[in-house]
């Protein structure tokens, strides 16, 4: 299969946000050469390299990622862990795919090149849905992996028995993903915040431009949601720029700068090194500088 190159900018004006040392991309996805896309998965549009991602990075004056896998490989995470070999552990961690029969010499090895969680998306294009989070719990719990869990938000009450089975970390992903977007003193913020207060609950800041419906800069009605929780609890929110941006269609792909620099609109200067810094380094285990 012969993908076509990245054609997706990778440079652009400075964000307003000065990222400080040790900023964290939580989240974001490769797509390599020589890697197809599996049944059951999207098609892929065109690369996404490493070498295209550091061009981000720069741009955007990160030191730290996260990478994803993407629903297009579903359960088959070679080029997650090709990626992580490129960049490192120093600066990189990933969460992959993990099935009820993944054998556990193996997850021991993704451990060792730097895999720290296992994604759950109750979505269209999802690998593994909600209904196996009880089965994958158990065999990363003893590594120290976090779940990474996607949902329609609107449907939160289908999913909080077994949120609050977890015994591990688990992040709440892309603003909970309220689809379409609902007010900041809806029930289920209000049950959003009560699992974040059970301790093991982490929310994701991540790509608000898939579900808003007024748009940005500032994505008012998604940040409306986003502001509470991070004015209820800072110390458990982290932020993910989401690129390539696959979700959505080449005319609404978004400034990537501006997807940092939302930050600034929801919260302040000093909560924004906890949720770049701080909040990623204690949830992936990076050294604080």
């Amino acid at each position: 299969m012969n993908l076509p190159n990245n054609t997706r900018p990778l440079i652009g004006s400075e964000p307003t946000l000065k990222a400080p040392p040790g900023a964290t991309d939580c989240h974001m996805h490769v797509y390599l050469p020589g890697y197809e896309s599996q049944p059951g998965g999207p098609s892929i549009p065109e690369l996404a390299t490493v070498e295209d991602y550091y061009q981000i990075q720069k741009w955007l004056s990160l030191e730290r990622v996260v990478v994803v896998q993407p629903n297009a490989y579903q359960c088959d995470n070679s080029a997650l862990l090709v990626a992580l070999g490129e960049l490192g552990l120093t600066k990189a961690r990933g969460v992959a795919v993990v099935t009820p029969e993944t054998p556990q010499a193996e997850l021991e090895a993704w451990h060792s090149e730097g895999v720290r969680g296992a994604r759950i998306m109750d979505l269209p294009g999802g690998a593994q849905s909600c209904a196996d989070m009880a089965l994958i719990e158990p065999r990363i719990r003893e590594l120290g992996w976090h779940m990474m869990v996607q949902f329609n938000g609107r449907h939160l009450n289908d999913h909080l028995t077994s949120l609050k089975c977890l015994k591990t970390d688990f992040i709440i992903d892309h603003l909970g993903k309220f689809m379409d977007p609902v007010p900041s003193e809806d029930i289920r913020v209000d049950e959003i915040l009560r699992l974040l207060d059970r301790g093991n609950a982490w929310f994701k800041i991540c790509a608000p431009y898939e579900t808003s419906l007024v748009g940005g800069p500032d994505y008012s009605d998604v940040g409306a949601v986003a502001r509470r929780v991070i004015e209820h609890a800072p110390e458990r929110v982290i932020w993910g720029s989401n690129w390539p941006h696959v979700g959505v269609p080449r005319s609404q792909y978004p400034n990537d700068a501006m997807q940092l620099d939302v930050l600034l609109q929801w919260t302040t200067q000093s909560e924004c090194e906890k949720i770049l810094v701080d909040n990623p380094a204690r949830l992936y285990g990076f050294d604080i500088n």
